[in-house]
């Protein structure tokens, strides 16, 4: 059965799987990544567990895999296949692409994790069928995948749909990045969970325990919640005002609060937009599988394209 190999590498740990050519995951498996023995056991660990994987697959399926896809964290060169930079990592211009090459003797593909991710949304999750959609998984940080056509675009230098990075309190609340005001410094779990710690005294609460807060009618808690959804909001209509999509996928841990979080950013954009046209906003539909799937998926395009390239020749 032909199949290819999916890997999703996160700082903390590795989702794999053996995908199928329509998204789905024929054997999953997971570890950690490692990150605490160092860079280069890091990538060591990641050859280790697609040559594991590929001798499955040959077992199980009688062949083995035709190609793999990777999605890693931080900064990603997809056409020299690097990855670039990733500070939790310690990685800097890893040929991490040459390197699975020569470990499986396969074709493999490299995107970046929430791109990644996006694709997957796009093509078999919450935003099946759009032509233009957004993904926006809101994590530790804020990221954002723009769908078109089934493809996600990484624009000229490998940062498009950077939407956390968006200012949307000017001289607001310093961001890593260098700018003061980002979205992500204010919508994103992590900014939640630490605003709503400083509200309710507790140091440990987090964004799941505000929205909890909120649920029970907690005036401060609303306060804190209401207060990143306008933030989000901003950012959000800043985006469609741009891209103009026709679906926006919400992903990430601050996803999972429901509808506490959807009901009030639909009203939130609605209240904000003015000639433009307001597109559906949907809770991401695919989990944590979402970058494994969109690794599979990177990998059967490689395989497509491979396969035109041999009929035009």
């Amino acid at each position: 059965m032909r199949h290819v190999i999916a890997l999703d590498v996160g700082g903390t740990g590795m989702k794999a799987a053996l995908a199928g050519p329509d998204g789905e995951l024929l054997h999953q498996a997971r570890r950690p990544t490692g990150r605490e023995r160092g860079p280069d056991a890091v990538v060591a660990g990641i050859l280790d567990f697609a040559a594991e994987l590929r001798a499955l697959g040959a077992d199980r399926f009688g062949e083995p895999a035709a190609a793999a896809g990777v999605a890693v964290p931080g900064i990603v060169d997809e056409a020299r296949g690097l990855a670039a930079y990733a500070a939790n990592l310690g990685w800097r211009d890893v040929p991490l692409r040459a390197l699975l090459t020569e470990r499986l003797g396969i074709p493999v593909a490299l995107g970046h994790d929430v791109r990644t991710g996006g694709l997957a949304e796009g093509r078999v999750g919450a935003g099946r069928g759009a032509d233009r959609y957004l993904f926006v998984p809101l994590g530790t940080g804020i990221a954002g995948a723009i769908g078109i056509d089934g493809r996600v675009e990484g624009g000229a230098h490998g940062f498009a749909g950077e939407i956390g990075h968006v200012v949307v309190r000017p001289g607001g609340t310093a961001c890593p990045c260098g700018q003061h005001g980002c979205l992500e410094r204010y919508a994103s779990a992590s900014a939640v969970g630490q605003a709503w710690a400083a509200a309710c005294g507790d140091p440990e609460a987090d964004a799941a325990d505000c929205a909890k807060a909120v649920d029970s009618g907690d005036a401060r808690a609303r306060e804190v919640w209401l207060a990143a959804i306008d933030a989000l909001a901003d950012g959000l209509v800043t985006a469609l005002t741009l891209l103009d999509p026709r679906v926006v996928v919400i992903g990430g841990g601050l996803a999972e609060a429901g509808e506490t979080l959807f009901t009030p950013l639909r009203e939130a954009v609605t209240r904000r937009v003015t000639f433009q046209t307001e597109p559906s906003i949907v809770p991401a539909a695919l989990g944590d599988t979402a970058g494994c799937r969109g690794a599979g998926l990177l990998a059967w395009d490689l395989l497509d394209h491979a396969d035109l390239t041999e009929e035009s020749a």
